[in-house]
């Protein structure tokens, strides 16, 4: 089963890592989330994910000196057709601190990915990260168990 049919139906989360694998076009993972891509750039689904990962995702680029990747990522992350970045405002501070105050070890970044794929009413979180936790509602997706 392919990684969209595993994932049904709605609005899915995506964490940071999926964005480099796509832009980069990371031979490992492209062509499993292609597809989820071209969907939410048809309009069939909405990823949905933390304003974190635009810092994230333009360290590298910034780090290098390559701007028009940084253009790519910011371009994709604020203008991508069904891609909704969730910015960061106090009800997303407030609702990551909680989750961290509960899952001791749980990291900030992954905290607001996690708080983001609920207030966006996501049903799942793709992530390569193993340290995520599973929550009531949310179904944590590896990655790496659909390549």
């Amino acid at each position: 089963m392919g990684l969209t049919d595993a994932l049904g139906a709605g609005s899915v989360a995506v964490d940071t890592a999926l964005f480099i694998y796509f832009i980069e076009e990371d031979p490992r993972f492209l062509q499993t989330i292609r597809p989820l891509f071209m969907q939410a750039d048809r309009g069939d689904r909405q990823i949905v994910t933390s304003a974190v990962t635009l810092l994230e995702v333009l360290v590298s680029p910034y780090r290098a000196g390559n701007l028009a990747l940084a253009e790519r990522y910011e371009a994709l992350l604020t203008r991508g057709r069904g891609i909704r970045l969730v910015e960061l405002d106090r009800a997303q501070l407030r609702t990551a601190a909680q989750l961290r105050a509960l899952h001791t070890g749980l990291r900030t970044p992954d905290a607001l990915q996690l708080g983001a794929a609920l207030t966006g009413g996501c049903s799942a979180l793709i992530t390569n990260d193993r340290r995520i936790p599973e929550l009531p509602g949310l179904r944590i997706i590896q990655l790496s168990e659909h390549t």
